[in-house]
C-alpha cells in the first residue's frame, strides 16, 4: 500500500477532528474554526477539501456509518450462518449489536448519532438521508435477508424480513439504550446479556415456527 500524501494526511486529520467535534458539540454549535483547531490545520486547508460545514458533516457521518454497517454485516454473517440454535445465535448477535459504543472504535460516530437525535431539525436533510442509507438501512436490509433465509430453513416464521429486522433491533436494543443513555453510560456484560436475552425471548414468541 502506497504511503499517504501530505494532502491526504491533512484530509484525514480534518475528518477525524470533525467527527470528534460534531460528536461533542453537535452540528449547529460546531464551527469550521473549531474543527481546524482540533485538527491542527488552517481553515483554508478545510476549504481546500470541503465546501463548508454541511458537506463536511455529510461526509463524516456517511463514512463512519458505512464502517459501522460493515461491522454489523460481519456480525450477521458470524452469528446467522449455519445456525443450530436460533435462540443462542440471536442472543449472541444481539449482544454484539448493542455493545456499548463508548468502548468501541465507533465511539465518535455514536456520539454524532446522539447529537443528531437531539437536533435533527437543524441537520441538513441530505446528510440525514446519506447517513441512513449508508448505515442503518443497509444493516437492516442485511438482517432482513438473514431472517428470510432462516424462515426458508424453517427456523423462523416471518412473512416480512424487514419488519422482523426492525422488531429484533428494537427488542434487543431499547432497554440497553435507555439504561445506558444511548451508550453514554456503559453497562456491564451481564446486564447487556440479560436485557438482550429478554428481548430475544419476546422476538421468538412472535417469530418462532408454529407447530
Amino acid at each position: 500500500m502506497r504511503p499517504r500524501t501530505r494532502s491526504e494526511e491533512k484530509r484525514q486529520a480534518v475528518t477525524d477532528a470533525a467527527r470528534k467535534v460534531f460528536g461533542r458539540d453537535g452540528f449547529a454549535r460546531t464551527s469550521i474554526d473549531a474543527i481546524a483547531s482540533e485538527a491542527g490545520v488552517s481553515t483554508r486547508t478545510i476549504y481546500n477539501h470541503f465546501e463548508g460545514k454541511d458537506q463536511l458533516f455529510a461526509f463524516v457521518i456517511e463514512e463512519s456509518a458505512g464502517q459501522v454497517a460493515n461491522s454489523q454485516e460481519e456480525m450477521i454473517t458470524r452469528y446467522l450462518i449455519d445456525v443450530s440454535d436460533v435462540a443462542t445465535s440471536l442472543i449472541d448477535l444481539g449482544c454484539a449489536w448493542v455493545s456499548p459504543p463508548s468502548s468501541s472504535e465507533f465511539s465518535d460516530h455514536f456520539a454524532m448519532v446522539r447529537q443528531i437525535d437531539a437536533e435533527a431539525a437543524h441537520v441538513p436533510r441530505a446528510a440525514l438521508d446519506a447517513w441512513q442509507e449508508a448505515g442503518p438501512r443497509r444493516a437492516h436490509r442485511a438482517l432482513a435477508e438473514a431472517f428470510e433465509r432462516l424462515a426458508r430453513d424453517g427456523q423462523l416464521r416471518t412473512g416480512d424480513g424487514r419488519r422482523a429486522a426492525r422488531h429484533f433491533i428494537q427488542l434487543v436494543g431499547s432497554e440497553v439504550e435507555d439504561r445506558s443513555e444511548f451508550g453514554a453510560v456503559p453497562l456491564g456484560d451481564q446486564e447487556v446479556r440479560a436485557a438482550v436475552t429478554a428481548g430475544v425471548e419476546v422476538f421468538l414468541y412472535g417469530y418462532s415456527p408454529r407447530e
